[in-house]
């Protein structure tokens, strides 16, 4: 089968600080690093190094082919990306010496990929593969329904939240991914809970905590690996194309979900986004520090 993901590209500069800087402060940065990032760029990588057939839907600008040839370097199926007449997305990311960090968005070419391409891709699916979107490209509603029409099951990840993007996209989603912070934002703007949304399968990510599984009003909660964590970036778009790739190749929630887990435990170990994702083999043989 096959995991279709409309998805950002972008280039992320990260910059290593002592602390996040507040209004008004300024810092010098101790290094920069440019490398492949993005949401949904990070999942077709985790997939593909998950062992799963990933292809990607997106576009880059004129010069953004560097970022097509990492990310197929790294197994993804890149004959859905377009080159446009404008800027790729990029994104500046400051890591502190605690491995939090704040991210600056620039979507480019990200938030202009033509629906009529988008169709063109998805008309070339199979009932049973599945669709993935995440909140950093445009037409997500179309593709979705799109998708569910041909028969593919959809899976959304609610990142960057925005209430009126989930609110729209639920009707077509199958499989919900979202962190304790979006689960939090979400209740308050639809006040229902993760449970209650009408999505079959709900999984809420806590971070050093693990993650919550949601179906049928029952819940499964799911322990992490312990680590100490260099760098956050990319951890839940690492479990999200782990967990697509598990599913897609048949296995059940509860072992999607644990190779998923250490995967991207694995991950926060390492500086980095889409780079940094551990292949398959590392994530199986990871243990706790």
């Amino acid at each position: 089968m096959t995991v279709w993901n409309l998805g950002s590209i972008n280039a992320d500069h990260v910059y290593a600080l002592p602390h996040i800087p507040g209004p008004g402060e300024t810092l010098a940065a101790r290094s920069l690093t440019t490398g492949l990032g993005g949401k949904g760029a990070n999942m077709s990588v985790a997939c593909a190094r998950a062992g799963g057939n990933i292809r990607h839907i997106g576009a880059v600008g004129p010069e953004g082919g560097w970022m097509v040839e990492r990310l197929r370097s790294y197994g993804v199926d890149t004959g859905a990306i377009v080159t446009l007449d404008s800027p790729s997305g990029h994104a500046i990311i400051a890591v502190d010496d605690a491995a939090e960090n704040m991210i600056i968005v620039y979507p480019g070419t990200n938030r202009q990929v033509p629906i009529t391409h988008i169709d063109t891709q998805l008309a070339g699916a199979r009932a049973g593969d599945l669709f993935l979107t995440q909140n950093e490209t445009n037409h997500q509603v179309e593709a979705a329904r799109s998708a569910r029409i041909r028969g593919l099951r959809v899976a959304y990840a609610a990142a960057p939240f925005e209430a009126g993007a989930v609110r729209a996209i639920l009707p077509f989603a199958d499989l919900l991914v979202l962190n304790e912070v979006e689960a939090e934002q979400l209740r308050k703007a639809t006040g229902q809970g993760p449970g209650s949304l009408g999505v079959a399968d709900v999984i809420v990510t806590l971070g050093p905590e693990g993650c919550l599984w949601l179906r049928n009003h029952e819940e499964a909660r799911f322990p992490s690996v312990r680590v100490t964590a260099v760098d956050t970036t990319g951890a839940g778009d690492t479990f999200t194309g782990y967990l697509l790739a598990g599913l897609d190749a048949g296995q059940a929630m509860p072992a999607a979900i644990d190779l998923a887990t250490r995967a991207a435990a694995l991950k926060v170990t390492r500086h980095g986004a889409a780079d940094a994702i551990p292949a398959r083999y590392e994530a199986e043989a990871f243990q706790e520090n």
